[in-house]
């Protein structure tokens, strides 16, 4: 058996909620599939999860994909394992049933094909135990939607060979998994185990009626739960010990551990052996990185969660929204000093608009503008009372200008000026420059004023106007900025 062995076809064995899912993300990453499964409904299912999972993929990166894999349903155990070179085993949770499964498809698979099981708690040694050449199966529990979620945790049985652990880690690491290497086998294994824990715990907490099932879920998604998703427990806990780190953690939080906060009062003693193994531990998975570093990458992984699931306006992500909508809804200062282009926005450069040189990402001058300009129109009283009344301003061109560069950690001052103003359009312009007066980009757009009811242009509201116009009349005066009006392609003198 050797790990470098070729992938092309997978046999799958139970095409279920987690079969399904090991479907789609073989066959999104190209590799042919063969499922067996005694379920009638097996192809539909799985056709709904293969639609699922495109969608999400498509989300998800804007890599380009392979070719699809292709789908072929068998009507046995030895039909789904017969030419292929990996086997997945995902029947239902229950020893027997699993044990006679393999059993039959590992008298037909060659002995170099590795098995990976699904299960979520049996161990593997019993899985092994009826199998033809049982040092080939390792267990491969994924997580819910398997399609998305990139762990997968690798257990060895007592008859598992390391070039089986090895040939699943690569397979799984070929279509984009993050293999968690288990050095004992037990039962439930790592994730399902801590998942455990909190779900007694939320147990007890509905049994005593301490709380609902939703004010739990929120405890944990509005909450930990958040950090969780990219840092973990000891890495959390190790930045709340402050410069000090876990030692210092341990020492305040570790006696607690005999307060009867939980049902569980079974924990092991805190001695000068455990605490040294947990400190060292700790250290070694934050590396070279300071408290007040992994802070920051802390701050930065948080922002980018809440952006992302304020995409989608579920859990953190719609507070976020509802939390930026009041902030949009407050008065805005109209502008007083108008002899000159407007001060309108103030934006620091973060790493996540930066590019892969470093530099601000194009896309990101053009949202700065139109962020900036949204705050002059506010600052004209276009608010959402106004929007309420049906009318909106739209807008029809949009041009930016690249003139120089800025990188993370920059200031970017952003003025707007009105370059023309009419009965139902205003051209604005906005310039973005460093703190020193040095111009890094222009935008220049024309809006619409509309109607929203009738999908019509209509003559600007009279109160926008008592603040627009003399803003228009005093700008007017100014030198029409450099770049105005230019177009795609034109030279530049």
């Amino acid at each position: 058996m050797t790990t470098s062995k070729q992938l092309k076809t997978i046999g799958l064995l139970g095409g279920g909620v987690i079969g399904g899912g090991w479907a789609a993300r073989f066959v999104l990453n190209g590799y042919d599939v063969k499922i067996y499964d005694v379920d009638p409904q097996a192809q539909r299912k799985i056709g709904e999860v293969m639609a699922n999972a495109r969608r999400a993929y498509a989300k998800l990166t804007l890599a380009p994909l392979p070719k699809e894999g292709t789908i072929t349903f068998v009507d046995t155990p030895e039909a789904a394992v017969t030419d292929v070179d990996f086997v997945q085993e995902s029947a239902p949770e229950r020893v027997e049933l699993k044990q006679e499964l393999l059993a039959r498809a590992s008298r037909v698979a060659p002995a170099d094909v590795v098995f990976g099981s699904s299960t979520s708690g049996i161990l593997p040694s019993q899985l092994q135990r009826d199998m033809t050449f049982p040092e080939r199966l390792v267990v491969g529990h994924p997580f819910n939607p398997v399609y998305l979620l990139p762990l997968v945790e690798i257990c060895g049985g007592d008859k598992t060979t390391v070039a089986a652990r090895e040939r699943a880690r690569d397979v799984y690491e070929l279509i984009g998994m993050r293999p968690l290497m288990l050095k004992k086998e037990i039962d439930g294994f790592v994730a399902d185990r801590l998942m455990e824990a909190m779900w007694r715990e939320a147990l007890w907490l509905i049994n005593d009626g301490i709380a609902t099932a939703e004010e739990i879920d929120d405890a944990i998604r509005f909450g930990a739960g958040l950090r969780w998703s990219f840092m973990g427990t000891f890495m959390v806990y190790r930045i709340a010990g402050g410069e000090a780190g876990m030692r210092h953690f341990m020492a305040q939080f570790g006696p607690t551990l005999k307060w009867p906060w939980t049902k569980f009062m079974n924990v092991p003693e805190l001695d000068d052996v455990l605490l040294e193994k947990i400190v060292s531990q700790s250290d070694a998975q934050a590396g070279t990185r300071t408290i007040r570093e992994l802070e920051v990458l802390r701050d930065d992984c948080l922002v980018a969660v809440m952006q992302g699931l304020k995409q989608v306006g579920f859990g953190a992500g719609e507070t976020l929204s509802a939390y930026e909508k009041k902030l949009f809804s407050g008065a805005t200062a109209a502008p007083t000093k108008i002899e000159a282009p407007i001060e309108v926005q103030r934006r620091r450069i973060t790493a996540d608009w930066a590019d892969y040189n470093g530099h601000t990402n194009d896309s990101r001058y053009m949202q700065l503008s139109s962020e900036a300009l949204d705050v002059f129109f506010r600052s004209i009283g276009f608010s959402n009372d106004y929007l309420a009344t049906g009318r909106s301003f739209f807008t029809l061109e949009s041009h930016v200008r690249y003139i120089s560069e800025s990188r993370v950690g920059d200031e970017i001052v952003v003025t707007a000026q009105v370059i023309s103003l009419d009965a139902k359009k205003v051209h604005l312009h906005s310039v973005m420059a460093q703190t020193d007066g040095t111009i890094v980009a222009s935008g220049e757009h024309i809006y619409l004023h509309v109607d929203t009811k009738l999908k019509k242009a209509c003559p600007i509201g009279s109160e926008l106007l008592v603040l627009l116009e003399p803003i228009a009349k005093a700008h007017a005066k100014l030198p029409k900025p450099d770049g105005v009006g230019r177009f795609v392609g034109q030279s530049i003198k």
